[in-house]
């Protein structure tokens, strides 16, 4: 991440428009923002290179992409022995079914957002990865039935 940047009102705008669609040509985003093209293609750099803006992407339908299983696995380690614990992290960033993965607080140690084809996929994904890690204890799923809120945008 860069230098730390004040933002202000216009940098707000910025972010929330370019998460709303990340698409926005830099002449649109100048007008709706209220500034110059030029004066907002330098902004958005800099928040580039303060690393407020990661990325841009599109937000992908897992279902329409044949994922249809969804699920939320809260992971319990064995011990927190350095070297299995590496391990497991490599294997999660390597696996093409954890979306996201985060370390917490609490029972768990970690909590994965998992999608995968079907039922079988799933269950194949436990058998024969996750319940593979010598550093994985015990996980515990909850499907996910229905999506209430998905929003990736984040509010300034």
């Amino acid at each position: 991440m860069g230098d730390s940047l004040e933002l202000d009102h216009r940098d707000h705008r910025i972010l929330t428009l370019l998460q709303q669609d990340a698409r926005l040509s830099n002449a649109d985003l100048a007008e709706a923002v209220g500034m110059s093209a030029s004066a907002l293609w330098r902004r958005v750099r800099a928040l580039e290179e303060a690393g407020i803006i990661e990325r841009y992407g599109a937000v992908v339908n897992a279902a329409a992409m044949g994922l249809g299983f969804h699920a939320i696995v809260h992971v319990q380690l064995t011990r927190h022995d350095r070297d299995k614990l590496a391990d497991f992290i490599r294997a999660i960033e390597t696996s093409r079914l954890v979306q996201e993965c985060y370390a917490t607080t609490g029972q768990s140690d970690y909590h994965l957002r998992v999608l995968a084809p079907d039922l079988d996929a799933y269950n194949c994904f436990l058998e024969d990865f996750l319940f593979r890690l010598p550093a994985v204890a015990s996980a515990q799923t909850n499907v996910v039935l229905r999506t209430i809120k998905r929003d990736e945008t984040i509010t300034p």
